[in-house]
């Protein structure tokens, strides 16, 4: 299981997103551009000392990205967390290998990258809201991968 982030532009969400990294032990991948200049300075109060243990990489794209899980996991999927997506989450079968990937959370992710997912799922919202925090619909989706995913 790997966690994706694509063009992260709020750097207290992606320093959030490298704790979770090294706490729960799920790779993460940058997909930049970043909205914001990437560095540790900008990323030490919410990552904390935890960026040191989280397993990470960047990518100066998404090419970049599609073609390296091509090469290093070629069955691998990438699964779109998306609020454009009739696929509850909670329904999903999530495979060991999948990797999550989130949008900017300002304004998801374009098209083309909607067409080049493996599949999409969402969080229902019951609620009068429209969607959650990047990291916390990141933490509930990955949960649930990998509770089904533990034993395999």
């Amino acid at each position: 299981m790997r966690i994706s982030i694509f063009q992260p532009d709020i750097p207290q969400n992606l320093g959030a997103l490298l704790r979770v990294s090294a706490c729960l032990n799920v790779p993460l991948d940058i997909i930049e551009p970043c909205g914001f200049a990437f560095s540790e300075k900008k990323l030490r109060r919410t990552a904390m000392d935890y960026i040191s243990e989280a397993d990470f990489r960047t990518f100066i794209d998404y090419q970049a990205f599609k073609d390296q899980q091509k090469k290093e996991r070629p069955n691998s999927r990438v699964i779109l967390l998306t609020t454009k997506s009739s696929k509850n989450y909670l329904d999903f079968k999530f495979r060991k290998n999948d990797r999550l990937l989130l949008g900017r959370e300002s304004a998801g992710v374009p098209e083309y990258v909607h067409e080049t997912v493996d599949d999409a799922v969402t969080i229902e919202m019951p609620g009068k809201g429209r969607s959650l925090n990047v990291v916390v619909s990141c933490v509930m989706v990955l949960s649930e991968a990998m509770r089904q995913t533990r034993d395999l």
